[in-house]
């Protein structure tokens, strides 16, 4: 695996914003280390630019970016793709349990645009924050109804049956009245398995880190947003059998929901990544 040292490696040129109003981007704006990236995912630098400079997430309300919640904003790819926005968010605020990754931002992002902030959201992790002293889930730090956006891409897929039901209800919470939860899951069901109880709902894949993927019934999915008083309204099926679906979710009486359906997707093979260091200590030098 390649080393890395210091901050901001692999800078790449980031368009200035013009427009009135607009924050402006220094000439450039920095692309986290090639491990960073690897615990999100997307390694290529090109997937945490934005060069055309249109909105992350299409097809939103009016006032969809005033407050833009991240909830899991990792090394800040979606992040870094909303500051080139030519309409960049009024306020963004990302939370992660990976403390290397939130030093990371707050050292590189921030101080393009102090709009954006980050902070470490001090729950346990089997790998990323594992200390077992630590709460399995905790409130998010946003006041009630605050949100027009909230993000939770790649998050739900790797949160336990618990861990899942109490953030559904702290989105529920925090979502303003025509506030958008933009998410992604990995669905099963569980009429297919005979032999789970009424209260297993979730599938694993790892018996070591539960966490490295979680796989949920849809139809207990759709009953617990229910009983937080949200729906879907948008289900994008995955391009891989089995792979993420991307919901929006909005509260009740907001526009109109749509039931999730069949997955039709081509077969395919998506893990994922293998790291071979700690990455709890990615990003901490006095750590490392």
């Amino acid at each position: 695996m390649p080393s890395w040292s210091g901050k901001g490696l692999w800078p790449r040129r980031a368009e200035a914003i013009s427009e009135a109003g607009a924050n402006s981007l220094p000439g450039e704006l920095p692309v986290p280390p090639f491990e960073m990236r690897q615990l999100v995912g997307p390694t290529d630098p090109a997937m945490f630019d934005n060069p055309s400079r249109a909105p992350v997430f299409s097809g939103m309300l009016d006032g969809a970016y005033d407050n833009v919640f991240d909830f899991g904003s990792g090394c800040g790819r979606l992040a870094r793709q909303m500051m080139q926005q030519s309409a960049v968010p009024a306020k963004y605020r990302g939370i992660d349990l990976h403390e290397g990754m939130v030093r990371w931002c707050q050292e590189n992002l921030t101080p393009a645009n102090p709009d954006f902030t980050f902070a470490h959201h001090n729950v346990f992790n089997p790998g990323f924050n594992p200390d077992p002293s630590l709460p399995r889930f905790a409130p998010l730090p946003i006041e009630d109804g605050a949100v027009t956006l909230m993000i939770a891409w790649s998050v739900f897929t790797h949160t336990t049956q618990r861990q899942t039901e109490h953030y559904v209800r702290e989105a529920a919470r925090v979502l303003n009245d025509r506030g958008i939860l933009v998410s992604t899951w990995f669905l099963f069901e569980k009429r297919n398995f005979p032999m789970m109880q009424d209260f297993q709902n979730a599938l694993y894949i790892n018996e070591f880190d539960p966490t490295n993927a979680t796989i949920f019934d849809r139809i207990w999915l759709m009953e617990l947003l229910a009983n937080a008083g949200l729906q879907v309204t948008l289900a994008k099926p995955p391009g891989i059998r089995g792979f993420q679906w991307e919901l929006h979710i909005r509260k009740k009486g907001q526009g109109a929901p749509v039931e999730i359906g069949e997955d039709l997707a081509p077969y395919g093979k998506k893990p994922p990544p293998v790291v071979t260091r700690d990455p709890s200590k990615i990003g901490i030098p006095d750590r490392e």
